[in-house]
C-alpha cells in the first residue's frame, strides 16, 4: 500500500516557488471564509513515520494559516485528569469549534497503534478500535466538519538517513530519542500496523492522503494542494445542500409512525399511582442514603466514576430526587449539570461536545438534570432539528455510552415520568405558591399540550437506546416520596453490582 509513496518524488525548487504563494494565499482566502461562514471546523490528522515530516508540516501549517484560528494537539502522554477519564475525553476537548482549524498529531488513532505495536491487543480487538474511530469519525462529518486525515510514510532506508541527519546536527538532535530508534528498529512492524489503519479507516467522509516524505518541499506543496482541493470541496458540498434543503422544504411531511389503537407500551402499562407515605418515607431515605455515602467512600467508586442521567415530564419531580442523592454525598466529589438551550460555544461544536466535557473522572458522581437525550426527545417534537438527525442519534447515544461503560463508568438513567392529572395540579400548585412560581414557564403549558408527542418520543427513546449496559429506569412520580426513594434504591444497586 505504501509503495507508491516509495518512489522518491521531489520538486524541482523553481516549482515549488512558483507553486507557494499561490496555495498559501488561496489556504488564507479559504480560512477567511470558515471564519466568515461558522459552518463547518476542519479537523487534520497528521500520522506515519518518524522523521517523515509531520512536525514540519504542523509548523508550516501554522505559518500558512492565521495561527490565531488554528489549534496544534500535540501526541502525548494523558496527564493524569484525562488518565481518569475515557480515552476519547481529551480529543473532544481539543475539538475545534466551528470556523476553526484542529490539528492532530496521530490523535485518536494513537492509542490503538501503540496497544497493536505492544502486543497488548490482537487483531480483533485492533479492529474493533478502528471500527470505533470510523464511527467517531463519521459522526464529525454528519455533524458538519472536514476530516483530512494525512499518513507520511518514508522507506526504511530513508528513514534511517533523516533519523542519523538529525541526530548528527547540534539545532536537532533534541528532536532525535530512543524510542525513535526503537521505533526504527521495529519498521516493518509499525509498516504493517499503519498499512492496515489506513486500508481499514480511509473512507469516503475521512480517507487518507498518504505523502511522500523524502522531499520537504514536495510535502508541503502536497499538502497545501490537498487541503486547498478539500476545504473548497466543503464548501461546494454546503453550498449544494443548502440549496436541496430549499426546495425540500415546501414538500418534507414528518414519517408519520404506525401505532395501533389499544395496543400497550413501556409507559401506558406503568402503575403511577405506588403508595408510600411519609414515616416510611423517611426510614427509606435514611437507609438508601446511608449506603450510598458509604458507597461513595468505598475503594471500588474511587476506582471508577458514576453517572446518572435524570429525563422525565416537567414537574416530575428530577429536581427534588437530585437534592435527595446529593444530600447522601460529599459536595467535593459530586457535580450536578443541569442542561438548556446550548449556548453559542456549544452549538459550534458537535452535538454531544458539551456532554463529554462533564464526564466524571474516577470517584466522582455526575447527575445531568436533563441529558443528550433532549435531541431525540425536545428537539424531536419541537422540530429543532430534521428527522434523519435526530434518528441517526439512537446510534450515536448508544456509542457514547459503551464507551463510557468500557472505561469503568457506572451508568444509572431514570425517566420520571408522572400522570396529565397529577401534572396539572403540581403546575397550578406552582402558580399559587411564591417560592415556587419560577417553576412554571410558557414552555411547561407548551410541553403539556405536546404530551401525545412527548410520549411517542419517549417510548421509541426507550426501545432504542435501553442497552444491557445502560437500561433506562422508570419512576413512577405521582407520589413524590415514592420515586426519591425508587431512584436512590436503583442508584446504590447499580453501583453495587459494578463492584
Amino acid at each position: 500500500m505504501f509503495e507508491s509513496a516509495e518512489i522518491g518524488n521531489r520538486l524541482q525548487r523553481e516549482v515549488y516557488d512558483r507553486e507557494m504563494p499561490r496555495l498559501r494565499a488561496r489556504l488564507i482566502e479559504l480560512q477567511g471564509r470558515l471564519l466568515a461562514r461558522r459552518k463547518t471546523e476542519v479537523v487534520i490528522v497528521l500520522a506515519g513515520a518518524d522523521g517523515a515530516g509531520r512536525s514540519e508540516t504542523a509548523r508550516v501549517l501554522s505559518e500558512w494559516f492565521d495561527p490565531r484560528h488554528v489549534e496544534v494537539r500535540p501526541d502525548e502522554a494523558p496527564n493524569c485528569e484525562a488518565a481518569a477519564r475515557p480515552p476519547m475525553w481529551r480529543y473532544w476537548q481539543g475539538l475545534p469549534a466551528k470556523g476553526k482549524i484542529g490539528i492532530f498529531f496521530t490523535g485518536w488513532y494513537s492509542a490503538a497503534i501503540q496497544a497493536r505495536m505492544a502486543r497488548r491487543e490482537d487483531l480483533v480487538h485492533f479492529d474493533a478500535d478502528l471500527e470505533s474511530i470510523k464511527r467517531f469519525e463519521s459522526m464529525l462529518v454528519e455533524e458538519g466538519a472536514l476530516v483530512v486525515k494525512f499518513w507520511f510514510h518514508l522507506a526504511r532506508k530513508d528513514q534511517k538517513e533523516r533519523l542519523q541527519a538529525l541526530e548528527s546536527n547540534p539545532e536537532t538532535a533534541w528532536r532525535i530519542t530512543k524510542a525513535d530508534w526503537k521505533r526504527h528498529r521495529h519498521y516493518k512492524r509499525l509498516r504493517n500496523i499503519g498499512e492496515r489503519v489506513v486500508r481499514e479507516t480511509s473512507t469516503g467522509v475521512g480517507p487518507w492522503f498518504v505523502v511522500e516524505g523524502l522531499d520537504r518541499d514536495y510535502c508541503e506543496v502536497t499538502v497545501a494542494q490537498i487541503l486547498v482541493d478539500e476545504i473548497s470541496r466543503q464548501f461546494d458540498r454546503q453550498d449544494a445542500e443548502g440549496r436541496a434543503k430549499l426546495k425540500r422544504r415546501a414538500t418534507d411531511q414528518p414519517t408519520p409512525t404506525t401505532r395501533v389503537r389499544g395496543t400497550t407500551n413501556v409507559l401506558s402499562a406503568l402503575d403511577l399511582k405506588q403508595p408510600l407515605d411519609k414515616d416510611a418515607y423517611r426510614s427509606e431515605l435514611a437507609q438508601w442514603q446511608g449506603c450510598l455515602a458509604k458507597l461513595s467512600r468505598s475503594k471500588g467508586f474511587h476506582k471508577r466514576g458514576a453517572l446518572a442521567v435524570f429525563e422525565g415530564y416537567d414537574a416530575a419531580g428530577k429536581g427534588g430526587a437530585i437534592r435527595r442523592v446529593a444530600e447522601a454525598l460529599d459536595p467535593r466529589f459530586y457535580q450536578i449539570v443541569p442542561i438548556a438551550a446550548p449556548t453559542e460555544e456549544e452549538r459550534a461544536h458537535p452535538y454531544l461536545w458539551r456532554f463529554w466535557r462533564h464526564v466524571p473522572a474516577h470517584g466522582r458522581l455526575v447527575m445531568f438534570d436533563r441529558s443528550w437525550y433532549g435531541r431525540v426527545l425536545v428537539e424531536r417534537v419541537d422540530g429543532f432539528v430534521p428527522e434523519p438527525v435526530w434518528r441517526r442519534a439512537y446510534a450515536e447515544i448508544n456509542e457514547f455510552e459503551q464507551e463510557l461503560v468500557d472505561f469503568g463508568i457506572v451508568m444509572a438513567k431514570f425517566m420520571l415520568v408522572v400522570s396529565p392529572r397529577e401534572q396539572l395540579h403540581r403546575f397550578k400548585e406552582r402558580e399559587k405558591t411564591d417560592f415556587k412560581r419560577y417553576k412554571i414557564t410558557p414552555d411547561d403549558w407548551h410541553n403539556r399540550e405536546m404530551r401525545p408527542a412527548y410520549d411517542e418520543a419517549v417510548v421509541e427513546m426507550m426501545q432504542r437506546t435501553s442497552t444491557e449496559i445502560a437500561p433506562w429506569t422508570l419512576i413512577e412520580a405521582d407520589n413524590k416520596y415514592h420515586a426519591r426513594i425508587k431512584v436512590l434504591r436503583t442508584l446504590v444497586e447499580t453501583i453495587e453490582q459494578a463492584g
